[in-house]
């Protein structure tokens, strides 16, 4: 039950208060006196006593029964179709000529107050139950730095070798099921450097007792090339692909990039590419070990990790 914030009665002080006037005869002003509220009050809850017994009293809605001002069922159906095709209020209150605090609260009042992925395709979320059922391979361009940027120096003048620095290449891989991460930064995205880095990828996951099973990649030329389906059925590893321009497909890889650039890559002020590749280690350290992830339980990759691998042992004892 829920009192109104500042009731004077709890619901046993209620029923006692009721049940002192109605079946012991106390009079008004004694039952009010003995529960310490005015005679207006032990009136009311001995009448609803009297009336309906229990039920009368538990709090009432403060709402008016009736609005006649309250805008039309009609109206309401009408904006939450418009809502559903991604209007914000702004435009729903000019297209049916009503005013935007109008719409604005129709809107929250049913629930559609953000518009999220409102109107959207469903999200569509899955993660593997084992370590190592599958990892999300991906590379993320980032242009190099050959000396201190304006940031550093409070100088824009200097721009002279602008457009002719160059890129560096992020790979990046990431277990499905866990979250814990690996990533070099390498010189190009050829299908030799992909290689390459999935091996020593595969060989720090059975480091922490992971064995890839799968391996899950875009459409890049460097995941499409022969030798990379080579290496993979060398390797004894399945490698699937995304659909065609649909990013979110590999949705772990593409949101562990954007919580690395923001808390690497573009984290610090660096001096030099060597100096932010210098920086790349004690990050993922502090990733895979200590940052709490939301979607995990709010753990580390590493303790996720831990939490399987014993799950999955006593499982299989009793298999």
């Amino acid at each position: 039950m829920n009192l109104h914030a500042n009731a004077a009665l709890s619901l046993k002080g209620r029923r006692l208060l009721a049940k002192r006037v109605v079946e012991e005869k106390w009079t008004l002003a004694e039952a009010a006196a003995a529960a310490e509220v005015s005679v207006r009050t032990a009136q009311k809850w001995s009448a609803r006593y009297r009336s309906e017994g229990e039920a009368g009293l538990f709090d009432r809605p403060s709402a008016p029964l009736t609005c006649p001002h309250a805008t039309p069922e009609e109206r309401v159906q009408a904006i939450a179709a418009l809502r559903a095709v991604r209007l914000t209020g702004a435009d729903i209150a000019e297209a049916l000529s009503m005013p935007e605090t109008t719409v604005s609260g129709i809107l929250k009042r049913i629930g559609m107050g953000r518009l999220g992925r409102l109107g959207l395709e469903p999200e569509c979320r899955y993660e593997r139950s084992r370590p190592g059922e599958l990892v999300h391979v991906d590379v993320k361009k980032l242009g190099r730095i050959i000396r201190p940027g304006h940031r550093m120096t409070g100088s824009r003048s200097d721009r002279r070798d602008q457009g002719k620095i160059g890129w560096e290449f992020v790979h990046v891989a990431i277990d499905d099921a866990t979250r814990l991460a690996y990533v070099e930064v390498l010189s190009d995205e050829k299908a030799v450097s992909a290689i390459a880095f999935f091996r020593r990828a595969v060989k720090f996951f059975a480091s922490y007792g992971i064995a890839v099973e799968r391996v899950m990649s875009d459409n890049g030329a460097c995941y499409r090339a022969r030798l990379h389906a080579l290496a993979c059925h060398a390797l004894g590893i399945r490698h699937l692909f995304t659909r065609p321009y649909r990013p979110q497909t590999n949705g772990k890889a593409e949101r562990f990039i954007r919580t690395m650039l923001g808390g690497w890559a573009y984290g610090a002020i660096y001096g030099s590419s060597a100096e932010r590749t210098a920086a790349l280690d004690g990050w993922l350290f502090t990733y895979n070990h200590r940052r709490r992830h939301r979607s995990i339980g709010k753990k580390p990759p590493a303790a996720r990790l831990t939490e399987l691998q014993a799950r999955n042992n006593v499982l299989g004892s009793y298999s």
